[in-house]
């Protein structure tokens, strides 16, 4: 049975678990008195979905362009793995100043870490990032746009299309961080879903995914590319 999605995840008294602080380099604001004082569920995966719904709702009530990224949306979109050690959100450079100030008067802690493509904030003792630089690029008005409207745990809330999901994770490889068998599941369960030619032409001649490319073919997770494409 289709179970209605809860805008308003929040407002529930039941099941809410205290907004914890996070420590980081530079506090960007105090934190208001938050609601609740359960403990977190148990189970990691539970306790990153549930901060996901309560900073998507956040965003959402507040009307900020956003796409959740990362491991909970390889979730949304049915793959079945376990969720990584976060939570990712995508945002546009120049609204993470007002996604601060939200997640501020909500009660929780954001703050800067060295990198300078993203924020951080803690949510039920969860890390979430907010991400404004995906792929080596800037997050685009037109990226969130090509979001999908999915169900996370029953919260609605725009996720990045698979395609520019995949896209993202074979475009972070590198000589320092090439971890194939991360993201071979998530190519395999989404392979369907994603167009593997826009893939390929956003991330050119660079070695580490054409190598990972050339792994799912073997694979036959994707076709081979045209002789003349080579």
């Amino acid at each position: 049975m289709t179970q209605r999605a809860d805008d308003d995840a929040l407002d529930q008294p039941a099941g809410m678990a205290e907004l914890r602080l996070a420590t980081g380099i530079r506090d960007l604001g105090a934190p208001n008195d938050v609601l609740g004082e359960e403990e977190l569920p148990v189970d990691r995966n539970q306790a990153i979905l549930q901060a996901a719904k309560q900073v998507g709702s956040l965003l959402k009530r507040q009307g900020h362009p956003f796409a959740l990224a990362g491991s909970v949306a390889v979730y949304a979109h049915g793959c079945t793995q376990n969720l990584q050690h976060d939570v990712d959100f995508a945002i546009r450079p120049e609204d993470a100043e007002a996604v601060a100030g939200t997640l501020r008067e909500a009660g929780l802690t954001v703050y800067e870490p060295p990198e300078d493509w993203l924020l951080k904030a803690d949510c039920l003792g969860q890390q979430v990032d907010l991400i404004f630089e995906l792929a080596r690029q800037p997050v685009s008005t037109e990226l969130l746009e090509r979001a999908e409207k999915l169900s996370v745990d029953s919260v609605f809330m725009p996720v990045l299309s698979p395609t520019d999901l995949v896209h993202s994770r074979i475009a972070a490889f590198s000589e320092h961080h090439c971890d194939f068998g991360a993201v071979l599941p998530i190519a395999r369960t989404l392979r369907e879903k994603v167009d593997w030619d826009r893939v390929r032409r956003a991330c050119g001649d660079d070695p580490m995914p054409d190598a990972f490319f050339y792994f799912l073919e073997r694979l036959d997770v994707i076709p081979p590319r045209a002789e003349e494409d080579r």
